[in-house]
């Protein structure tokens, strides 16, 4: 069980750029635009392509019941200039195998580095919080930019196998990261401002 701080639908997570909530009937609308889009969905195994308009209300409800369980916490993703409008999920849930890291993000918001920020924001959430060892993620093999993610937010690389997608009704082929808290440890300054001094420096903007 996670903790009861996790269990309360009040709980949320900042960063510099993203607001991370519990999610709301509101976003179902969204949900189904977002997620249903064949180049998000293809990338999971739980999200169902097309996207039956009706699943993403039973989704929020099935979500808000397993976070306030404490089997799970899975937010949903904003910006902090529109809080109320989701470009994405995350989540941790303890699983058979561990505790295991999915996510997905709206394609219009591809490529700002939203994913990462998101993801380890919540990471230093579940070490900080819970007494968490590590936490696993899978990926589809053909998946580079979550791969990415999981690699900048200090993921390793622990095997290869076969992925069953039950939304698909098949398996593909899949990595899996790790990330151990001794590890997160010793990466847990990834936010910390650069010295403006040495910003010049090294001729960042």
């Amino acid at each position: 069980m996670f903790p009861d701080l996790f269990r309360d639908d009040v709980f949320t997570l900042e960063t510099p750029r993203l607001f991370l909530r519990w999610p709301k009937a509101s976003d179902a609308a969204a949900i189904v635009t977002l997620a249903g889009d064949r180049r998000v969905a293809e990338m999971t195994a739980r999200i169902p392509h097309p996207y039956p308009a009706d699943e993403a209300t039973k989704f929020i409800i099935a979500v808000r019941n397993a976070n306030a369980d404490g089997h799970q916490l899975m937010l949903a993703i904003s910006t902090r200039t529109n809080p109320e409008k989701l470009i994405g999920m995350i989540g941790v849930e303890r699983g058979c195998a561990g505790t295991e890291f999915g996510y997905w993000l709206g394609v219009p918001h591809w490529g700002k580095g939203y994913m990462t920020e998101a993801a380890q924001a919540l990471i230093d959430a579940l070490f900080l919080y819970t007494e968490e060892d590590a936490v696993s993620a899978s990926i589809r093999v053909m998946n580079t930019a979550s791969r990415k993610v999981l690699e900048h937010c200090g993921f390793q690389y622990e095997g290869g196998g076969m992925c069953i997608r039950p939304a698909w009704g098949d398996s593909t082929p899949s990595d899996t990261y790790r990330l151990t808290r001794s590890l997160w440890s010793s990466l847990k300054g990834w936010r910390a401002p650069v010295p403006y001094g040495r910003e010049l420096a090294a001729g960042g903007m």
